[in-house]
């Protein structure tokens, strides 16, 4: 699946060890997350290089990223099918891909119109989901 091919990326245990992790979490999860998942799991692992795989694999399109309130890069596998955008909630984290036709054709049709190559894009939408914002304090204790 990750071939030497894609964005520079040579297999190595260390390399599939942080692929293993990030495709068993469930939504987007920080580096560091990660680095702490692989070390109780006794993997032997830095975090540098941690960070420097989740680069290779978002340089190669194979994983998502957003960023949470704080700026930190948060990840999770690209799904088959393809790019996605999503809505990312600021309290809990949940996650949810959004349809985004729209956004694509319009990157499209703005790289024609200006006569750019290899354009790249970035959407992010943050909101509050219904269980944080129905909570009985309001939301608040997840702040």
């Amino acid at each position: 699946m990750y071939g030497t091919s894609r964005a520079g990326w040579r297999p190595t245990p260390q390399r599939a060890a942080v692929l293993e992790a990030l495709t068993s979490r469930v939504g987007f999860t920080s580096a560091q997350t990660l680095h702490g998942v692989l070390n109780a799991d006794g993997v032997v692992i830095g975090l540098t290089t941690v960070y420097r795989t989740l680069h290779l694999l978002e340089a190669a399109g194979q994983v998502d990223m957003v960023r949470d309130d704080d700026g930190e890069r948060l990840y999770r596998p690209r799904p088959a099918d393809g790019h996605r955008h999503y809505l990312l909630c600021r309290r809990c984290g949940l996650s949810l891909a959004v349809d985004s036709d729209d956004v694509e054709r319009w990157a499209v049709d703005v790289t024609r119109a200006t006569g750019f190559h290899d354009v790249h894009h970035t959407l992010e939408l943050t909101g509050v989901c219904g269980g944080c914002h129905a909570g009985p304090d309001g939301g608040r204790a997840n702040t």
